[in-house]
């Protein structure tokens, strides 16, 4: 190793690392949640839907799609198949045609033909209520089991998307490397009298301010809060 390089690597061992931000106290978090709750008592998903089928279809529709663009495929699409048995004798090629406008189409099709089928054969047409058993179903994981748990039965689940990911992350309330680490983060810190609303609070807010570029942080609710040092005020 030239003598250059031996400094070059003395500075980097030596260089500091970087520093963690401060975790949120209790009562930051309570704070937080109270502003989010105060500006939108009763938020609400998205994705359109008629029944716990119909979300479930609409949720493994959405994966690497928006669901504005899920939404226009179904509303024509859930008049015509709104349980698994129409969704059967709908058939997978006129189903492709609903939803050719969503990305990966071909295989959500096939998916969503496959997870009718299990539910009919399984679970007597019903769309089960068991985290595992959701997670049993063709193009159902994880995200897609808590969204309709939360949304279809009421439980306190957190769904964590690209916008739950960045936020968590973002502003320090549960930082994590995957998606999981930020959703059992987020179960640890928020209070449980706001978990059955959190993950739609912590989406709109990614989705509509903490965005993932220019992020609107002279406008966020929490920008006092927020541990982030590059936001913009």
């Amino acid at each position: 190793m030239s003598r250059a390089a031996k400094s070059g690597a003395r500075k980097k061992a030596s260089a500091p690392a970087a520093k963690k931000p401060k975790p949120w106290t209790d009562a930051e978090v309570r704070e937080a949640f109270e502003r989010f709750r105060k500006a939108n008592p009763e938020p609400k998903g998205e994705l359109e839907h008629l029944n716990p089928f119909t979300l479930l279809v609409a949720v493994v529709l959405s994966a690497q799609a928006t669901d504005a663009g899920v939404n226009r495929a179904t509303r024509s699409l859930f008049l015509v198949a709104d349980t698994p048995q129409k969704m059967l004798a709908l058939g997978e090629e006129k189903l492709r045609d609903y939803i050719k406008t969503v990305g990966l189409y071909r295989t959500k099709a096939r998916n969503v033909i496959a997870l009718s089928e299990k539910l009919i054969r399984e679970f007597g047409g019903e769309v089960p209520r068991t985290r595992p058993e959701i997670e049993s179903l063709p193009g159902a994981g994880r995200k897609t089991a808590n969204v309709v748990l939360n949304m279809a039965f009421g439980e306190r689940t957190m769904a964590v998307d690209t916008h739950v990911f960045r936020v968590g992350n973002r502003t320090g309330l549960a930082p994590g490397k995957t998606p999981l680490e930020v959703e059992l983060g987020l179960e640890r810190v928020i209070p449980s009298e706001f978990m059955l609303h959190a993950h739609h609070w912590l989406i709109l807010h990614g989705r509509y301010t903490c965005l993932a570029r220019q992020p609107r942080c002279a406008v966020c609710l929490i920008n006092d809060l927020c541990r982030w040092p590059e936001k913009t005020i």
